[in-house]
């Protein structure tokens, strides 16, 4: 069935509050932990597939990192220029300089785990040496139980089927599912009718 890709509004700043934690409740405290400086790793390496939510780890984590975290960020390493890739390369090392004692994390994130990267041999041993964590997908039970909650908080009712509906026939990714549903929200409103399956299709079409 051919899902809808909408472009309806920008996605809010990322935020460690704005994640929904799912099955990466580990790696959420483990970020936090980088943040706010009391990490003591030299390399946390986040992985997983497009819309598992990622980047906005890495975004949240540089929002709300403070003075004491000395950061350095490094999103779909898999993608980088081989000038990157030895920038990253030295970028590692210097942190890693015992002799100047702990001088930072670097938080990185690509697509699949650091053994299965095309990149430089060298680099993909460095990225494995830290902690290596998957960021996990929410699976569709848990979007469903997102999307409720969501609804709810909103003030709006929202049925089984037109949750069934929006996570077969728009892309899931959980910011695509947010921003839908604020537009439903303001489309209900709008036009003084609730939230039913006649409505949510009449919405959509008029966004295609």
């Amino acid at each position: 069935m051919r899902q809808l890709v909408l472009e309806i509004s920008p996605p809010p700043e990322p935020s460690f509050e704005g994640f929904v934690t799912g099955r990466n409740g580990e790696l959420l405290a483990k970020l936090k932990d980088v943040a706010s400086g009391a990490a003591a790793e030299t390399v946390v390496y986040l992985w997983g597939e497009r819309g598992s939510g990622r980047s906005h780890l890495l975004g949240a984590a540089m929002r709300a990192a403070n003075d004491a975290a000395k950061l350095t960020v490094a999103d779909d390493v898999d993608r980088l220029t081989p000038e990157g890739q030895i920038a990253l390369f030295n970028r590692i090392n210097e942190l890693r300089d015992v002799s100047a004692g702990h001088r930072g994390t670097l938080l990185a994130a690509g697509s699949a785990p650091p053994a299965q990267l095309a990149l430089r041999e060298d680099l993909r041993t460095r990225l494995a040496w830290g902690l290596v964590y998957q960021v996990h997908p929410l699976s569709d039970p848990e979007k469903a139980d997102y999307l409720r909650d969501e609804a709810a908080r909103r003030g709006l009712s929202i049925a089984d089927e037109v949750v069934a509906y929006l996570l077969t026939h728009v892309r899931r990714d959980l910011p695509t599912l947010v921003a839908i549903l604020a537009h439903l929200d303001e489309y209900s409103l709008s036009h003084q009718r609730p939230l039913t399956l006649p409505l949510v299709r009449e919405a959509l079409a008029a966004l295609a």
